[in-house]
């Protein structure tokens, strides 16, 4: 059958986005969207697209869970052996889009990826529910199983094995964090002559503010 995308086009009336009216620091400006977007959208407004290539330019993307955020940077947790830690390995640069349609806005990143500390990783880890964090230590994330039975199986044995223990945190999982190269914030506009403000790092920290064509 046939699909017809033309009926879903919508216009976008929302807001406005100007260079004169964002806050001069992006960390500032993402806060002030990010919590218009935890009252929009209650259901994991922290939900973001993280895209990593190989080394030779090989892209992916999938959705992650945004689970900190500063001024140091983006924070979010995996499996280090899973398709995309393999390529952060080999490529240490990623780009995440975080998209609100209840607000029609956007907003991009750019940046380096670092690991977070063992620490880091296991306060987070611990923080978990307990099922997650059987999951994590079940899972061998991106590797080829038959069937859904292997993994149940694993959960369910692991599930007996800790029962009245802490959960150690597997050697193979933990957190990275975005360092910022790039911001850009896109709120739609009426016609799709949306607003693009990018913010640039600069060799002196400073952010550098432009407005991009549509």
């Amino acid at each position: 059958m046939e699909i017809d995308f033309r009926r879903h086009r919508i216009d976008y009336t929302l807001d406005e986005l100007d260079v004169a009216t964002v806050d001069p620091n992006p960390f500032n400006q993402f806060r002030t969207w990010f919590s218009k977007a935890e009252e929009a959208q209650p259901y994991e407004p922290n939900a973001m697209a993280i895209a990593t290539a190989t080394s030779d330019g090989r892209p992916s993307v999938r959705m992650v869970l945004l689970k900190g955020f500063d001024e140091n940077g983006l924070c979010f947790f995996t499996n280090y052996e899973s398709r995309k830690g393999q390529e952060i390995e080999q490529n240490p640069y990623v780009a995440v889009v975080f998209y609100w349609d209840l607000l029609q806005r956007q907003i991009r990143v750019e940046g380096a990826l670092e690991k977070l500390s063992h620490g880091e990783s296991k306060e987070y880890f611990r923080s978990r529910p307990r099922n997650a964090q059987i999951g994590a230590l079940a899972s061998q994330q991106s590797a080829i199983i038959p069937d859904r039975s292997v993994i149940e199986t694993r959960v369910e044995k692991l599930t007996e094995e800790f029962e009245g223990q802490d959960i150690p945190l597997p050697p193979y999982w933990g957190g990275y964090r975005i360092t910022p190269l790039v911001f850009e914030f896109w709120q739609g506009r009426k016609s799709r002559l949306h607003d693009r403000i990018r913010y640039t790092l600069q060799e002196d920290r400073s952010w550098l503010i432009e407005r991009l064509s549509p």
